[in-house]
């Protein structure tokens, strides 16, 4: 962050309670606490019921990325590889994870529990203390920093911590579910006027800086521009302006602390993720799609009391990007709500809420992306993203997302509004009943549902008991059919589950990751297909079988060649990330292109031998 830091100023913020310090406030901590813990756990409750056997409806492929980087953290550990660009995916290349979500700080935290409980366990685990710590991490913040009241400060704090875009965001993303990094980082960048201790807390900023871009990189990018435009426009208000440009020296001190420590320990990563082997730019997501509709913003969300209502909403790209999606009584009651706590405020006050505002009129614009789309229907209408989304940074992010900042900015304005209501006293009963009726209204629509889970093809015996090591060499290259893809996770799992267990590994082609390969240099998702596991795939996902010849052999022989690979398998079950598969159709495909297979571990099984061409014949070579 290149903008000055400060607090909001102190005389215009109100005083902090007492409750705040003493040994009895406790108490309301750990109620928050404890309501946020069992809130996540039931929007979970489908992945905890069983965490091995069932996955995400929305969202498996993700799902299964994120399981494979949670195994690849043990491993990383056991073998001492480079967190940070791995050969055991994508084989002959490798993936530059770096320039992926690779989420290492988790991965290296939960790597005791990922060894003992494996991936799926870890997974579920981690989207649980997500939502909760989010929820947390606000309702502390606003209590130090906004509110009088822990009650207020808790339905703010619970208000963005299960916001929609985050309960979406849990079909399959540990990132995005990790809205705790923003509150952690916008507490110490407040605390970075701190006259005296500049060098301590440009070393604490640096360090949270560096744990957030390991976990959340866009998001943290998010939170920095957020904090950018509130500083700025706070810093530029009369009422405060006196105050920012005393704090400036000190802050600016701290931010260039940050700046070197954040630079010290993201040294490697930030030349791995800009300039390492098979980095790119961009994003392997069409931006334009990924944006938000402006009628998102008025619906419900699908897996809300709304949505079960019968009133959620087909406007977002997918059920995973619902990221805005609040309803017209909360947004009536956002808007309400600031003119009421304006008209109440001292100047102070005022300033604080002008740059509250001013980031959430930034992001609701950002969010919208390139062109403005209204109800589904695209406009020629260019917005300020336009001009930004070639930019660095910007060009890599989704603009849909950036309504999880509008969300933010709206949880505040509720918690702020509550604690003014409740601290103030109100003309009549029938004024209560009715802001008690507006807040109900607006909120309970809202409340959450458990995300969307369905049953997954089990972990085969040839994977779970290490059959497979009699067939593969030590790092060998070994595939599951259909080759994995975002569409077909299954073999990105089992290597997942395999790099949790100690001892021999093995690699496999493809894979769900972001890697070159887009038009104009951009990213693309996943590898390059070939005619090979192009085949299998369209089996797969289509059904889809043709007859083969000598051509399609000898294709099949230069791709496996060209991937390493020693042996392919066929599970009894294979899952789909968004639909069924046709097992049968690749069965039929396999046989006729390979020969017939042979059965161990609960697997049909292939070995591909170096000169012998699939069918098992002579090539010559």
């Amino acid at each position: 962050m290149s903008v000055v830091a400060a607090a909001p100023s102190e005389s215009a913020e109100p005083p902090a309670s007492p409750e705040g310090h003493g040994s009895g406030s406790r108490r309301p901590h750990l109620i928050v606490a404890l309501v946020a813990l069992a809130l996540a756990t039931y929007v979970t409750s489908g992945l905890w019921r069983d965490p091995a056997g069932r996955g995400l409806t929305e969202n498996m492929g993700d799902q299964a990325f994120f399981e494979w980087l949670l195994g690849y953290g043990v491993y990383t550990l056991g073998h001492g590889a480079d967190p940070f660009y791995t050969w055991m995916m994508n084989a002959p290349f490798g993936v530059n994870l770096a320039a992926n979500t690779s989420v290492t700080v988790y991965t290296t935290l939960f790597s005791p529990l990922t060894f003992l409980a494996g991936p799926q366990v870890s997974f579920v685990t981690i989207l649980t203390l997500n939502l909760a710590g989010s929820a947390f991490t606000w309702y502390l913040f606003l209590r130090r920093w906004l509110v009088r009241l822990p009650v207020a400060a808790a339905l703010g704090g619970l208000a963005i911590g299960f916001a929609p875009g985050f309960i979406s965001h849990a079909n399959g993303h540990l990132n995005w579910t990790a809205g705790w990094v923003a509150p952690v980082v916008l507490w110490r960048v407040l605390l970075l006027r701190e006259r005296g201790r500049w060098l301590l807390n440009g070393v604490i900023l640096g360090v949270l800086l560096a744990i957030g871009f390991s976990i959340a990189a866009e998001g943290l990018f998010f939170t920095a521009l957020a904090a950018g435009v509130f500083v700025l426009v706070w810093s530029l208000a009369p009422a405060t302006r006196s105050e920012a440009r005393a704090a400036a020296p000190t802050v600016l001190a701290a931010l260039g602390v940050a700046a070197v420590q954040a630079g010290l320990l993201l040294a490697y990563p930030l030349y791995m993720h800009f300039a390492g082997r098979r980095t790119f730019t961009g994003t392997g997501f069409n931006q334009a799609h990924y944006a938000e509709d402006f009628g998102a913003y008025f619906q419900y969300p699908t897996r809300s009391v709304a949505g079960w209502l019968g009133l959620g909403s087909d406007l977002a790209p997918n059920p995973t990007e619902e990221t805005s999606f609040f309803g017209v009584p909360l947004m009536i009651l956002t808007v309400v709500g600031l003119v009421v706590l304006w008209r109440a405020a001292a100047p102070g006050r005022r300033a604080t809420l002008a740059a509250i505002s001013a980031v959430g009129v930034v992001f609701l614009l950002l969010s919208w992306g390139p062109q403005l789309k209204f109800f589904k229907s695209s406009t020629s209408i260019n917005l300020p993203y336009e001009a930004l989304r070639h930019l660095p940074l910007f060009d890599s992010a989704l603009p849909a997302r950036y309504a999880l900042v509008v969300a933010a900015v709206i949880g505040v304005v509720v918690a702020m509004l509550a604690d003014r209501l409740l601290t103030e006293p109100l003309p009549s009963v029938r004024v209560h009943a009715t802001w008690a009726a507006a807040f109900a209204l607006a909120l309970v629509p809202l409340v959450p549902l458990p995300v969307l889970t369905r049953p997954r093809a089990p972990e085969p015996a040839f994977i779970a008991d290490g059959i497979w090591r009699d067939y593969v060499s030590d790092n060998g290259v070994l595939t599951a059919l259909p080759v994995a893809t975002t569409d077909t996770p299954d073999g990105q799992r089992w290597q997942a589950y395999t790099m949790a267990r100690a001892g021999k590994q093995f690699r496999i082609p493809g894979g769900y990751f972001l890697g070159p390969g887009g038009p104009d240099g951009t990213g693309r998702i996943g590898a390059e297909s070939r005619a090979t596991d192009w085949l299998f795939f369209r089996a797969a996902y289509y059904g889809t079988v043709v007859p083969l010849d000598d051509f399609d052999r000898d294709q099949a022989r230069r791709d496996f060649a060209f991937w390493g690979v020693e042996a392919v398998f066929l599970p009894d079950e294979i899952t789909g990330a968004h639909t069924d598969l046709f097992r049968s159709a690749v069965e039929l495909t396999a046989t006729d292109l390979l020969g017939t297979p042979e059965r161990v571990g609960g697997v049909l099984l292939w070995r591909i031998r170096p000169g012998i061409d699939p069918a098992g014949r002579g090539t010559g070579d």
